[in-house]
């Protein structure tokens, strides 16, 4: 399987397939506008803009699962992070990382690459890179910072 399989909301609660993005790196992040993490939007920013005409694209999936920092409506939530931090990359509707109602995609993600210690995702922030294939190459915490990875990001668009 690969991400490329699966279908999420966006914003307005409409099926969206990830087909779309066949052929692209990817960079799957599940944030939270309150969250103490939430300055790097912008760090995404910068490499969403500096790499995505290599064919690199950002999916940003709300979470409201930690601590309720994500308390907007999708569309809503969409609009405050254009105008909070600029955002250019596609914001989908809130989505569930763990427990019972995991959306199937973060099953995936999750049992593609496990965290330190369990497979759950511990908090907003936590970002899963996927090659031009679907394939999860790698998974970064919450305290990882963007830039702190973009060679990985480099070799996988080369």
């Amino acid at each position: 399987m690969s991400v490329y399989e699966y279908t999420v909301k966006d914003v307005n609660g409409h099926d969206a397939s990830l087909e779309k993005y066949k052929g692209n790196v990817l960079l799957i992040v599940n944030t939270a506008l309150d969250c103490g993490f939430a300055p790097q939007y912008e760090e995404l920013e910068l490499i969403y803009r500096e790499y995505h005409d290599q064919g690199f694209e950002i999916l940003d999936f709300p979470c409201n699962q930690f601590a309720n920092q994500s308390p907007l409506e999708d569309v809503e939530n969409a609009k405050a992070c254009k105008v909070r931090y600029q955002t250019t990359f596609e914001t989908f509707g809130k989505i569930t990382v763990n427990g019972d109602d995991t959306d199937p995609l973060y099953q995936f993600l999750k049992t593609s690459k496990k965290g330190v210690l369990l497979p759950a995702i511990k908090w907003n922030f936590t970002k899963f890179l996927i090659d031009r294939e679907g394939n999860v190459i790698d998974r970064f915490g919450p305290n990882q910072r963007p830039t702190s990875f973009e060679d990985e990001i480099k070799a996988a668009l080369a």
